[in-house]
């Protein structure tokens, strides 16, 4: 059931094809929380966390998404990008992760060889991109634009609230509904 035709979701079968282990339901609404001062201080704990685990394989680490910006609605999910040399390369830092109660649940070879983490005793979502991978900038760029654009961010929030508020089947589903507004966005801070 979804509450709204958007033709960007994906189906069952193309989640599934990613997902490392059953992909189940979540039919209901999207829990938002208002902004957290804690949460920059739960992302410093976890990047200091992932710079002892990963060394220098660790070539950047972000704070992105919602609840890196001040003043915006989230779900209370702290995102966390890690840029190596090579995601695709897992040997070189998946059983690193593993070993520190990392477990990797998403692999998207096709989708800037993309790998997304969940952590070992906090609720973040930790996505691995390789060196180079526009994708980063472009998380960065959307965040840098949220922080310093309170109309946009306002905009982005009412938007966010509208969408949580339907009932979703997959979490997956309500991120992708978010593209369109997303895109105005990164097009008005000149993302091209």
């Amino acid at each position: 059931m979804q509450p709204e035709n958007f033709p960007q979701l994906r189906s069952d079968e193309e989640l599934q094809q990613t997902m490392l282990a059953e992909l189940k339901p979540h039919n209901a609404p999207i829990p938002l929380a208002e902004y957290d001062e804690a949460w920059p201080a739960a992302f410093a704990r976890e990047a200091e966390r992932l710079r002892t685990v990963l060394g220098s394989r660790a070539l950047q680490i972000e704070h992105v998404g919602s609840t890196s910006v001040p003043g915006l609605c989230a779900k209370p999910v702290i995102d966390i990008v890690v840029v190596v040399e090579d995601s695709s390369d897992e040997a070189s830092f998946v059983p690193l992760l593993e070993a520190a109660g990392y477990t990797l649940r998403i692999r998207e070879p096709d989708w800037f060889e993309h790998r997304l983490f969940k952590g070992p005793d906090i609720d973040i979502n930790l996505h691995v991109f390789s060196e180079g991978a526009s994708e980063v900038e472009k998380m960065l760029r959307f965040r840098d634009w949220l922080r310093s654009h309170p109309e946009d961010r306002e905009r982005y929030a009412s938007e966010k609230r509208r969408l949580a508020q339907k009932t979703w089947k997959h979490v997956q589903h309500y991120a992708d509904a978010k593209t369109g507004v997303i895109e105005e966005i990164l097009t008005k801070a000149g993302w091209v």
